[in-house]
């Protein structure tokens, strides 16, 4: 099976909602590739920033040839607030993995981007900015780590 690297550094926010009623928001992202809930990973929580804060945290993921191809696998990055009763959702950010290699393929297959936070329908306060990287194709041949994998189809 056909299979590339996808590499993400989520860099900042801004301007986010403020969420909390009382006391300091403290985001943290988190970030999934395809409809496979075991790729969701988490940046650390920016404690300082409250609606602008800052990661410069790099995640990487193993992802079939075939997401890139079609438009139904989406990549999705949400914002949520730490708190003691649960987290607050302050919005996300999501594109077809599809989009977002035709919108790199002319770079190299890298890119930088700031999109807008959604929350639902609307467009909520704030803006994401991160970077990305599609490595090269590769064909692999066994089973890998399912730590590792965010192909649906098994890369």
């Amino acid at each position: 099976m056909e299979c590339r690297r996808f590499e993400i550094t989520l860099i900042s926010a801004s301007d986010l909602e403020y969420v909390r009623k009382l006391f300091k928001m403290k985001v943290h992202a988190r970030v999934s590739v395809g409809s496979n809930p075991n790729t969701e990973k988490r940046t650390p929580t920016d404690k300082h920033g409250e609606i602008n804060p800052a990661w410069n945290f790099s995640m990487k993921y193993t992802i079939s040839e075939s997401m890139i191809q079609y438009p139904n696998d989406m990549f999705v990055i949400k914002l949520y607030c730490k708190r003691n009763l649960g987290d607050g959702y302050i919005g996300e950010v999501h594109m077809s993995m599809k989009e977002l290699y035709e919108y790199a393929y002319p770079n190299g297959g890298s890119a930088i981007m700031t999109c807008p936070v959604h929350k639902g329908c609307a467009q909520s306060q704030g803006v994401l900015r991160f970077s990305y990287r599609f490595g090269e194709k590769v064909r692999i041949d066994k089973f890998v780590s399912a730590e590792s994998i965010a192909g649906w189809s098994m890369c």
